[in-house]
């Protein structure tokens, strides 16, 4: 076969165009192709629309931690679980702002802010708003995680400057009431609409590790990829699994294999052209050579610093010492 013969059936259409019309044959066929022309797809697609020396840096924190009323299998702040975390309340003002001056010292140019809420009420979001304003006063993108928005909540954090909103599908239509069951997948997609509607970028994404199927897999990536517009960041998150939670060690689900995981980071990639994949939880976890294997799938964000809301994350210096190894350099703040 000719390299352009190769090509061809690797490359379904364009190389790299975006698209909203992928089925799932498609997508379990991107799983299924031999790692080598996986992994050239990918790496083709992303220098095709990134600089992939590059790597987005973001650091996340939990602005309110805890006594979350849902029932997310993998969460530790759940309330209906005995993982160790308490409750507590909403960070002030002051806290927040040294914190995301840290981040942005340490070379951050997005601050997270997480809150374990099911929906906020109105009289939390002015603070999240005020936390916005300050935030982007520093010099740093912002995102925040605050669970369900109606529309007009949508508005009201538009209003304060908010650049991203992170509101995850988790993994595939059919495989999410095993993991939740306190709110529907569609009532996540209408808060995807809201945030849409309101002019606000979206950071959506979902796990894997959970004891879903290959099919939950390609049927997750299916989601966010046939969205009306592609999320503008995707978080590929490994599962942490957390005593006390339903999906803590040795309940239900053993290790994905680390290849089907790069598989996934690959797909994202390849399904969404223009959007930033974030190699996120999980990381701890992680030798330095499935890191490098996920940055040349595609991956080109990270979470920078000791902890994501409540579970580990490398440390600075061991993010920086990877990304000097393989000639990796943060976007510019």
């Amino acid at each position: 076969m000719t390299l352009r013969a190769q090509e061809d059936a690797i490359f379904p259409g364009a190389i790299g165009a975006v698209r909203h019309d992928w089925s799932r044959g498609e997508i379990r066929h991107l799983f299924a192709l031999p790692f080598p022309d996986l992994m050239f797809q990918a790496q083709t697609v992303h220098r095709a629309n990134f600089d992939p020396a590059e790597v987005q840096v973001s650091t996340l924190l939990s602005i309110k931690t805890g006594g979350c009323p849902e029932d997310c299998a993998y969460c530790p702040q759940s309330a209906k679980y005995d993982t160790g975390v308490k409750a507590e309340k909403l960070m002030s003002l002051d806290k927040v702002l040294a914190e995301a001056q840290a981040a942005k010292e340490a070379g951050a140019s997005r601050f997270c802010m997480g809150a374990a809420w099911r929906e906020p009420k109105d009289r939390d979001l002015d603070k999240v708003c005020a936390m916005i304003e300050g935030v982007r006063a520093i010099g740093l993108e912002t995102c925040v995680t605050l669970g369900m928005l109606t529309g007009q909540q949508a508005k009201r954090l538009k209003a304060s400057g908010l650049d991203y909103y992170n509101h995850n599908l988790d993994t595939s239509p059919e495989f999410y009431g095993e993991i939740i069951t306190t709110r529907t997948y569609q009532e996540r997609l209408d808060t995807l609409a809201h945030v849409r509607d309101a002019g606000i970028h979206v950071c959506c994404g979902g796990i894997v590790g959970m004891g879903e199927s290959a099919d939950d897999r390609a049927g997750m990536i299916h989601a966010l990829a046939t969205l009306p517009v592609h999320p503008e960041s995707v978080p590929i998150n490994l599962l942490v699994k957390v005593e006390g939670t339903p999906l803590s060690d040795g309940v239900r689900q053993t290790a994905i294999d680390p290849m089907d995981f790069v598989r996934t980071i690959a797909v994202a990639r390849v399904t969404m052209p223009r959007s930033m994949v974030r190699l996120s939880a999980g990381r701890e976890d992680m030798t330095d050579e499935l890191q490098a294997l996920c940055f040349l799938a595609g991956a080109n964000s990270i979470f920078y610093g000791p902890k994501l809301l409540t579970t580990p994350n490398p440390a600075a210096d061991r993010d920086r010492q990877l990304m000097d190894r393989l000639g990796l350099r943060a976007m510019p703040v």
